[in-house]
């Protein structure tokens, strides 16, 4: 059976000896019934991940010791979804834990001309990320961005591959299908809000160098398109 696996955020600058926050502590002795000389795993979320074995079994203040350290680079491309706050936030955490599991580098969320929902709670959001990181047992977790403006980040990308997907006419590629540049060390992906992106941020994503394409035959709701963008995206 695996060992347990946890998120602490500052396991880099820790000693070998040290205690586990009182939520982790409690998890891991009152639910789990852990033990001492039980073994555990940790990550930063930054490609840090060590084994720990369980000293002292303190429901406040588990005491444990780092046994092996390993370290995880980053992966060399960097892929990155701009989506529009939702409407309803409970569609947009969806989104937030499925994409982790997945891998992608980072989210942005984005306030676009038809954006609905304003209010934004990143600390909600980490915890999400947190949570989605643990199950998956991962070591790098998504970085997660204040909610940006559209025309401001479509103007300053300097992504290497640029990707809008909107519901307008027009030519579009199939992401499916897409080859582009194998040696491009960073993607992003836009997805509009419930009412899609504006002509105007149409015409501006496609000024700087943004290439329309298409996820598939049917229209999707926001956070599928963006689920299904970042899986293909992660298999190109």
């Amino acid at each position: 059976m695996a060992s347990p696996y946890f998120y602490f955020a500052h396991l880099a600058t820790m000693a070998d000896e040290f205690a586990l926050n009182e939520n982790s502590s409690r998890h891991i002795v009152q639910v789990l019934r852990m033990q001492p000389d039980e073994i555990l795993r940790l990550t930063d979320g930054k490609g840090l991940s060590v084994k720990a074995t369980i000293q002292e079994a303190n429901k406040k203040k588990c005491l444990v010791k780092i046994t092996e350290k390993n370290r995880q680079e980053k992966p060399a491309r960097s892929v990155q979804i701009g989506i529009s706050l939702l409407k309803n936030t409970s569609r947009f955490e969806w989104f937030l834990e499925k994409a982790t599991e997945l891998g992608i580098t980072g989210i942005i969320p984005l306030k676009c001309a038809r954006t609905e929902k304003q209010q934004f709670r990143i600390e909600r959001m980490q915890g999400i990320l947190e949570s989605a990181l643990i199950q998956s047992q991962q070591v790098w977790m998504p970085v997660i961005e204040e909610p940006q403006n559209f025309t401001a980040l479509v103007a300053g990308s300097v992504a290497t591959q640029r990707f809008i997907a909107h519901c307008e006419g027009g030519t579009k590629r199939k992401l499916s299908e897409w080859t582009g540049d194998a040696a491009a060390t960073s993607q992003l992906l836009l997805i509009g809000p419930e009412g899609d992106f504006s002509e105007e941020e149409i015409k501006l994503a496609l000024e700087n160098h943004f290439v329309p394409i298409s996820l598939g035959d049917t229209r999707l709701r926001s956070e599928t398109a963006a689920l299904a963008g970042a899986a293909l995206l992660k298999l190109l």
